[in-house]
């Protein structure tokens, strides 16, 4: 892609002789691609999937989605939009509606702030060179609960013809039920009349109630059905087993306090959950199981008042480890340039790890190789500058399918299934000053980097990157330049006008934990990092580990003399 304005007299000399002398030549060059992206969304009433807290707004790039949650406060119908960051030469137009919205990015608060009716997705346009169509989904969060003394089950809330059908034991008083919880108009919402502020309340027969939202004018009626149940107060459990972890959830009666209780399938001893580790929202409950051993199978039972469940199993998953996580292995070949091109496996061994090595030496020596010293050997990752680029000293889990021009495309992952809860490693690090910069633009996450950002970093202490990713991403293919289809796990692409990274927001992502360090570490030093486990009821598809001399090297900035050794790279189950 073309960048400079600038055109020297010959060289316009030049095309003015050809497109004089030969009038059948047409004005075919493409225009510069600018992709359009939304890099921030806010609107009021914005909260996280609880409806409590904040969160931003989620962005797929891929997809051009924004997803959001707002709380029950707002009329999502009128919904004010406090601020829309795009990239900063795109024009903003929104598909389908007549309205005075902004044309560009903003920020405003109060009146000010343009209203949009998100009660159905909205498309917005965003136009550069080219035309890019965005949606928009704004999910309210309205917590519409129903909670009577001896309630057996869940209530059934019907917001559509707003209608709640309750059952109760048997051996109960529809005349004078006490009301735990009565919130149809959602957390902010009111009722009227509040059973909730009396002691008990009559549901022999058919009640109406007056349900108002907090950020909307309307009001509602709802209509409450209360009957008696032969059905037993009853306990429903599940469980999602990990590694060395489960966690055991389900619905108990109201206004009882769970006990739950677990035991190998080799022991007769019960071991009770203590109830720090128990979480109780209405009827539902969520206890977390530790310190359990991998690949054994257990058996759980939950009590709540009078009620019991019956016993289940589950069975934790085995552990894994990864391959070579030593780097003793490596072997050489030439590569398409003639030179020697270093790979991190044996002679004839499948391949486990990759490094950048086959791009960098279409021009230079591999600078991702090993060392044998203080009688070990290590991967020896070298920061570099050759000839054309800088290259970061890197390896990884996964493959180097091709080179792009002089850029990477690679395939993150190898599968992997099992719930680590951390990574150690082996590690010394020489930090040099930041002295190569990237190009003049790149795209990351929707956000373009000039080349001035870029050399903010000049003189900068560089880093280096270790990090782990656990993950269900849906593998993509890739086409090679030959016509090879190959399945990648997480495609990552460095050339600026398809640039596809890492994002540490990504949906899939399921687990993770990143070590940085800015400074020399002159001796051998043994890191552990944590896994932060994002969700807690999926299992991983593929693990994904880095190393990197340079923190920055996907976006070819660092120190030319950085310097990552490492060694040891395994898995912990604790």
């Amino acid at each position: 892609m073309m960048h400079s304005r600038y055109i020297h007299p010959f060289r316009f000399l030049m095309v003015a002789l050809v497109v004089f002398t030969s009038c059948a030549i047409k004005d075919d060059l493409p225009l510069p691609i600018r992709k359009a992206v939304i890099t921030a969304f806010e609107v009021e009433g914005q909260c996280d999937e609880s409806g409590e807290g904040y969160a931003a707004a989620s962005i797929d790039n891929d997809k051009r989605v924004v997803d959001l949650y707002v709380d029950d406060r707002v009329d999502i119908t009128k919904l004010r939009v406090k601020r829309m960051d795009v990239t900063s030469d795109a024009k903003i137009t929104v598909e389908d509606v007549q309205t005075d919205f902004p044309e560009s990015s903003f920020s405003a608060s109060g009146s000010n702030a343009p209203t949009l009716d998100f009660s159905h997705e909205v498309t917005f346009v965003l136009t550069t060179y080219q035309t890019y169509r965005w949606k928009v989904r704004v999910h309210q969060i309205i917590k519409r609960e129903v909670y009577l003394t001896g309630q057996v089950g869940n209530a059934i809330i019907d917001p559509v013809n707003q209608n709640v059908v309750v059952y109760v034991a048997s051996n109960k008083s529809l005349g004078t039920l006490h009301a735990d919880k009565f919130s149809l108009g959602g957390i902010h919402g009111t009722v009227m009349p509040d059973p909730t502020k009396s002691e008990t309340f009559d549901f022999s027969q058919m009640r109406t109630f007056q349900v108002k939202m907090a950020g909307v004018d309307e009001i509602q009626t709802w209509r409450v059905f209360v009957y008696k149940t032969e059905a037993k107060e009853s306990i429903e459990a599940t469980a999602f087993a990990r590694s060395v972890s489960a966690t055991i959830s389900g619905t108990i009666p109201m206004n009882t306090q769970p006990v739950v209780e677990y035991r190998a399938s080799d022991s007769n001893e019960w071991t009770l959950i203590t109830a720090s580790h128990v979480l109780v929202n209405g009827t539902r409950f969520t206890a977390e199981l530790t310190g359990i051993r991998p690949a054994t199978t257990y058996s759980y039972r939950v009590f709540a008042g009078t009620a019991k469940s019956e016993e289940k199993t589950f069975t934790t998953v085995g552990e894994q480890h990864l391959e070579n996580g030593s780097f003793d292995r490596w072997s050489s070949v030439t590569g398409s340039s003639g030179k020697e091109l270093w790979q991190p496996w044996g002679e004839g061994d499948v391949p486990y790890w990759s490094t950048g090595n086959a791009g960098a030496t279409t021009v230079g020596n591999s600078n991702s190789t090993y060392k044998d010293e203080d009688g070990r050997r290590f991967a020896n990752l070298q920061s570099k500058y050759i000839v054309i680029k800088f290259a970061a000293g890197n390896i990884f889990t996964g493959d180097y399918l091709e080179t792009d021009g002089s850029n990477g495309v690679l395939s993150f992952g190898r599968p992997f299934t099992s719930f680590p809860t951390k990574m150690r490693f082996d590690y010394k690090y020489k930090s040099s000053p930041i002295t190569r910069t990237g190009g003049d633009w790149k795209e990351a996450y929707g956000t373009y980097i000039s080349k001035e950002m870029y050399e903010n970093f000049k003189g900068r202490p560089d880093s280096c990157s270790v990090y782990i990713a656990l993950g269900d991403w849906e593998p993509v293919t890739f086409t090679t330049s030959k016509g090879i289809n190959i399945q990648c796990p997480y495609l990552i692409r460095t050339r600026p006008s398809a640039l596809h990274l890492f994002d540490m927001n990504d949906p899939h992502l399921i687990a993770f934990a990143q070590m940085t360090k800015g400074e020399d570490v002159t001796s051998w030093t043994t890191e552990t990092i944590t896994l932060d486990y994002r969700v807690k009821d999926r299992q991983p598809k593929y693990i994904i580990v880095v190393a990197s001399s340079s923190k920055y090297g996907d976006y070819f900035t660092g120190g030319e003399e950085s310097l990552l050794q490492i060694d040891n790279i395994e898995l912990l189950y604790e």
